[in-house]
């Protein structure tokens, strides 16, 4: 085989840019395609645990390993799903202004990446224990995944509003919202300073979205119409220009959703 004939395979492994977003695009497809279908069959965890629910039935101990397992993976996936489209313009960033050669720039770019996600997936195992919480005191329905108290899911609305104008929250969005002022502020190079980079994005991106992650508690963690939402209006609200006030409406929509769940 001629040198020529890897020419196009080496034109796109010297492109660090294009890989990260096949890969982001590849990640983000094969998480909604799994809650996609986890969703249309109920979902692992909620199907297991929903035998609670049927007559003459038991699942599995909410704190059981049969059951924490299926449900941080159920979280673990939907934080790939609805988080890495919104660090997109992060991560691209990161692959253009890397240095060095090809395979050097293509490793810190996953490691990028992998650090940003072990930020949410140390999340999703504190997600999987609070939902397992919820279902053993009763307060979160094992089939549905979704609160049963009125006034609990009015709480968690209010929280989130309250939050959405905080000035911490101001603060990490400020930072998720301009990629390019985040790596004039953080960037270091090589290896080492793609983890720390990853790390701290992630945390200023947790800062920003864990009160909307908790919402899903609200509509229902395995309904996959409410999740699209929570993910839409995330990727909104960091890509949205500032002067817009996406978080000052988001806000006002919440507390009017926990009024109206009061009243209701």
């Amino acid at each position: 085989m001629s040198s020529t004939d890897n020419l196009p395979l080496a034109r796109i492994l010297s492109r660090p840019v294009l890989i990260a977003a096949a890969a982001i695009a590849l990640a983000s497809a094969l998480a909604w395609a799994w809650l996609a279908a986890r969703g249309m069959a109920g979902g692992d965890a909620a199907a297991m645990a929903g035998m609670a629910d049927m007559p003459g039935m038991a699942g599995p101990e909410p704190f059981s390993t049969g059951y924490l397992l299926p449900a941080f993976a159920m979280w673990a996936l939907m934080m790939v799903a609805m988080m890495l489209p919104s660090a997109a313009p992060m991560i691209l960033l990161h692959a253009r202004i890397d240095r060095g050669t090809a395979a050097q720039r293509t490793r810190n770019g996953a490691l990028f990446v992998l650090c940003y996600l072990a930020v949410w997936t140390a999340f999703s195992a504190l997600a999987a224990l609070a939902q397992a919480a919820l279902i053993w005191a009763g307060l979160l329905s094992s089939a549905s995944l979704a609160l049963g108290s009125r006034s609990l899911t009015a709480i968690v609305l209010l929280a989130a509003a309250v939050w959405q104008l905080t000035a911490a929250k101001a603060a990490c969005l400020e930072q998720c919202q301009s990629p390019l002022q985040f790596v004039m502020r953080f960037w270091q190079p090589g290896a080492a300073g793609a983890v720390r980079l990853g790390v701290t994005h992630g945390l200023f991106c947790l800062g920003c979205c864990w009160s909307l992650m908790l919402l899903l508690f609200v509509g229902g963690v395995m309904n996959l119409a409410w999740v699209a939402f929570l993910a839409a209006i995330v990727f909104a609200e960091k890509l949205a220009p500032p002067a817009w006030h996406v978080s000052r409406w988001l806000a006002a929509g919440l507390t009017v959703a926990a009024c109206a769940v009061l009243i209701a």
